[in-house]
C-alpha cells in the first residue's frame, strides 16, 4: 500500500512539474499583430518570418489594409503596431502625441504604365497635369494617339497622400478608378491599356513601365540623395513606448545587418543609407 502511495505521489509530482512548465511556455509566448501600409508589408512579413526562427516565443501576424488604417488601429490599441508610409500628424483623426514613430526604411514611389504606352520620360509638370485631368492623351506628351486612363489610389493611402503632395501640391486630383493596394494597382496598369498610375519600387515587375521624371530614375541610390524626389518614409507606431518584445522586434528592423540583408533586397532604401532628411511639411536636409 505504501508502495502504491509513493507511486502515485511521484506521478502527481511529475504532472505538477508538466503543467509548470506548460504554464510557463504559455507566459513567456508574445502576439505581436501589424497592420497598415501596403507598401511596407512586404518589408514586415519577410523580417517577422526571420525573427520568429529564432524566437519562437513570439508570434508576428501581418496585415495590409493601408496607412490610414494602420493608425486608427493602433491608436484604438486593437494592434501592436501600425504600419504608414505617412506622419502620423498628416492622418485626419489620429491624435499623434499618443503614438510613439519608428521610422523603419524608405520607400520610393514611382509612376508606372502599361508596357504599351510609349512614353518613358515625363517632366513633373507633365505628370501633374495628368493626375489633375488637364493632360488626357498620350500625344500630348510625345506619345501614341491613345487615352490615359488615370488608376489613382484610394483616399486614405499614405503613398497617395506623399505623391499628392510632392507632385500636385495641394491640386485637386483628377476624379478616377481608386485602388487601395499596390498589388492591385500593379494588376490593372499591366491589364489596361494606356494606364498611369504610381506604386512603391518593390512592387515594380516586368508587367508594368516605371517612367523617368525629368529624366532621372526611378532607382534607390537617386532617393538617397533626393534627386528622384518621389518617396517617403515607412513607419511603424506603437500606442506609447512598445513593451520590450515588440521593441526588440523594431529593433530588429532597423539593424544595419538586417537591413542589408532584406531591405535592398525587396527594392526599399536602407534608413541608413539616406543622405538627406525630410521633415513632415516636406523640407529636406542633409544628413
Amino acid at each position: 500500500m505504501e508502495r502504491m502511495k509513493r507511486k502515485i505521489g511521484f506521478i502527481l509530482t511529475l504532472l505538477v512539474a508538466f503543467i509548470g512548465v506548460a504554464g510557463c511556455g504559455r507566459r513567456q509566448s508574445h502576439t505581436i499583430t501589424v497592420v497598415g501600409s501596403t507598401a511596407l508589408q512586404p518589408l514586415v512579413e519577410r523580417a517577422a518570418s526571420n525573427y520568429q526562427l529564432k524566437n519562437t516565443n513570439v508570434n508576428i501576424t501581418v496585415q495590409g489594409g493601408g496607412s490610414g488604417t494602420g493608425l486608427s488601429q493602433v491608436q484604438a490599441g486593437a494592434v501592436t503596431i501600425g504600419n504608414s508610409d505617412v506622419f502620423a500628424e498628416d492622418q485626419a483623426g489620429i491624435k499623434a502625441s499618443a503614438l510613439v514613430d519608428h521610422k523603419v526604411a524608405v520607400v520610393g514611389i514611382t509612376p508606372v504604365v502599361n508596357k504599351k504606352v510609349t512614353v518613358s520620360n515625363l517632366s513633373r509638370q507633365q505628370l501633374a497635369k495628368i493626375f489633375t485631368g488637364k493632360i488626357t492623351n498620350w500625344r500630348q506628351v510625345g506619345g501614341q494617339n491613345q487615352k490615359i486612363t488615370v488608376i489613382n489610389r484610394a483616399q486614405g493611402s499614405g503613398i497617395r497622400n506623399s505623391f499628392e503632395k510632392i507632385i500636385l501640391a495641394g491640386k485637386q486630383a483628377v476624379r478616377s478608378q481608386e485602388q487601395d493596394s499596390n498589388g492591385t494597382v500593379q494588376k490593372i496598369v499591366a491589364a489596361t491599356p494606356g494606364a498611369i498610375s504610381y506604386t512603391s519600387f518593390s512592387y515594380v515587375n516586368d508587367q508594368v513601365k516605371a517612367l523617368k521624371l525629368d529624366g532621372v530614375k526611378p532607382i534607390a541610390k537617386n532617393v538617397e540623395t533626393n534627386q528622384w524626389p518621389i518617396w517617403s518614409y515607412e513607419h511603424m507606431y506603437t500606442k506609447g513606448k512598445p513593451d520590450k518584445q515588440t521593441q526588440q522586434f523594431l529593433n530588429y528592423i532597423h539593424s544595419k545587418k538586417m537591413q542589408k540583408e532584406l531591405i535592398t533586397d525587396l527594392g526599399y532604401i536602407s534608413i541608413h543609407d539616406m543622405q538627406v532628411t525630410r521633415d513632415r511639411y516636406g523640407n529636406i536636409h542633409k544628413r
